[in-house]
């Protein structure tokens, strides 16, 4: 059982929340509340597994309590919302997500990031891409025999979307053979004999998001 705690400003919120998880039998809603006071006792007893959040119940000073926790936190967002995606991630968020998001988009982000997977809204990604270094620059995981490339990363979120190797050329602006050569060398430096192993293993690393 998936126990979820729901953090929001307003009760409608909360509710409507909650309406989206009611009906699955793996997942618990515990507690709904608008107070940050309850979310750190939730982090401090683990009395959730999962805490879905209103991003913008934070401020500068509540920052802090984000740090990482054995509890994953989703955060709900607005489109006008400041962040940096890639701070979050590091500070222990599991998954970015839209305030508009499907109840079937809601209850796989709460399966996954129970699951210690990371799941970041098209847009989350976007911003995440702009933050990272430069194509040229390596972006490491810690088992990696070699780091891959920021362009290797981006071929890898799009094989992860099912794309063929025409589609991610045409994405990229990169020809097909460039294409290629990509998968080849993430191929070689994952371990992967297939595209989707080498999706899998990429996601298990936190190298690419679903």
């Amino acid at each position: 059982m998936i126990r979820v705690l729901i953090v929001a400003h307003s009760l409608i919120m909360q509710a409507g929340l909650e309406a989206m998880l009611m009906h699955e039998p793996a997942i618990q809603v515990v507690g709904r509340t608008a107070d940050l006071t309850i979310l750190e006792q939730c982090f401090q007893s683990r009395a959730a597994d999962v805490v879905i959040l209103e991003f913008a119940l934070l401020t500068g000073a509540h920052f802090k309590i984000l740090t990482p926790q054995e509890v994953a936190i989703a955060l709900l967002v607005t489109p006008t919302e400041s962040y940096s995606a890639a701070t979050l991630l590091k500070w222990g968020v599991r998954a970015i997500l839209p305030m508009d998001i499907t109840t079937a988009g809601m209850v796989l982000t709460v399966e996954a990031i129970a699951a210690g997977l990371v799941v970041l809204h098209p847009d989350a990604s976007d911003v995440l891409l702009q933050e990272l270094p430069e194509s040229n620059e390596p972006v490491c995981a810690d088992d990696l025999d070699a780091p891959l490339t920021l362009r290797e990363v981006e071929v890898l979120q799009l094989l992860a979307t099912g794309l063929s190797n025409k589609a991610i050329a045409r994405q990229l602006n990169i020809s097909e053979h460039t294409v290629k050569f990509h998968i080849s060398s993430i191929f070689s430096k994952l371990n992967a004999s297939s595209r989707t192993e080498a999706v899998t293993l990429a996601m298990r690393q936190g190298l690419i998001f679903i």
